[in-house]
């Protein structure tokens, strides 16, 4: 039997969403959930409803896990966990200093409805989550750096949408050359947050709009912007189309550290992307996690999980045996 999978947000992390449901071979597309006017929705997969955001409730018998597309500034905070209370659900809530926060909200909500929910799912935080836990297991004498970009962080642009009077809005992180190579070179550098990247801003505003207020409520952001050396620039709505219409992304997880008596050997873990287009990627990762939720539920299990407490094995679609013969 197929996973009927549901998706609540319709942007660009959704339709990424949609094309890896689409790919799976075992899950299927059951609805689209949305707050605009679901007459002016239009997805990819054929003979399936695109409903508004407050029916998703009355699906609850028809959808074995739904995963969550909305921004983690102000939507996933509410929305996991009230839609923990009728489905399995998977998030990308991405704010690195929330996460506890949330982790408990949403642990309290699937604990009390029987369902499994699984929490900051992606690549950052996810699988270069992963990564870092790997390599401070593996080599326990050594530093930890992530380095994010170039790309455009999808989490940041919409929390800068939000700001009143930003039209649209798009933000790069780029890592620090100096920085990048210093720790490849394994001279395990202490650098702040803000020696490792610089962000980029690109903003189209309302007509009148106050830029000057803008910026500022940009550069002070906290968790978004506030740790970082920030340059805003205001461009017209032809530019971001011309310019800026791709979502590429990437970074990577290095792990620098030694081993023997005296520390005399070193290594280097790295784990690297290279993105074309990060919500599609973000939504293959949210997929393949869709599908673990779902087992462990099957299995009895409920409450939160983040990807520290998912085996591998359950992202597959492959069964153990499977798994045994051609990948381990």
């Amino acid at each position: 039997m197929s996973i009927r999978t549901g998706i609540y947000g319709y942007g660009n992390l959704g339709r990424g969403v949609e094309a890896a449901v689409h790919g799976a071979p075992d899950m299927e597309l059951a609805a689209v959930f949305t707050r605009r006017d679901p007459g002016s929705v239009r997805i990819r997969t054929e003979n399936v409803p695109v409903l508004p955001a407050s029916q998703a409730p009355e699906m609850a018998g028809e959808i074995d896990v739904m995963i969550l597309c909305g921004g983690s500034a102000t939507d996933l905070p509410r929305q996991t966990p009230e839609m923990a209370k009728y489905f399995h659900v998977i998030d990308s809530f991405d704010t690195h200093a929330c996460i506890p926060e949330h982790f408990a909200a949403v642990d309290r909500a699937a604990r009390a409805s029987g369902h499994v929910a699984v929490i900051s799912v992606g690549w950052d935080p996810g699988l270069f989550s992963l990564n870092r836990l790997i390599g401070a297991s593996v080599l326990p004498d050594g530093r930890d750096y992530t380095f994010w970009g170039k790309g455009v962080s999808q989490g940041h642009s919409d929390a800068v949408r939000r700001i009143e009077g930003v039209l649209d809005a798009r933000q790069y992180t780029i890592p620090v050359p100096e920085a990048l190579s210093a720790v490849r070179e394994g001279k395990e550098p202490e650098l702040t947050t803000r020696e490792k990247h610089t962000r980029e801003v690109y903003v189209v505003a309302e007509e009148g709009a106050d830029r000057a207020r803008i910026e500022r409520e940009i550069k002070e952001m906290p968790h978004y912007f506030d740790e970082f050396d920030t340059t805003v620039r205001f461009i017209t709505a032809e530019e971001m189309r011309r310019d800026h219409s791709g979502l590429p992304h990437g970074g990577s997880v290095i792990r620098s550290g030694r081993t023997g008596a005296e520390g005399e050997n070193r290594h280097l873990i790295e784990f690297s992307l290279h993105l074309d287009s990060n919500p599609e990627f973000t939504g293959s990762v949210l997929t393949a996690y869709a599908r673990a939720a779902y087992r462990l539920g099957t299995e009895g299990m409920s409450g939160c999980r983040t990807v520290f407490d998912v085996a591998l094995a359950y992202l597959s679609p492959l069964d153990g045996d499977t798994l045994r013969h051609t990948m381990l």
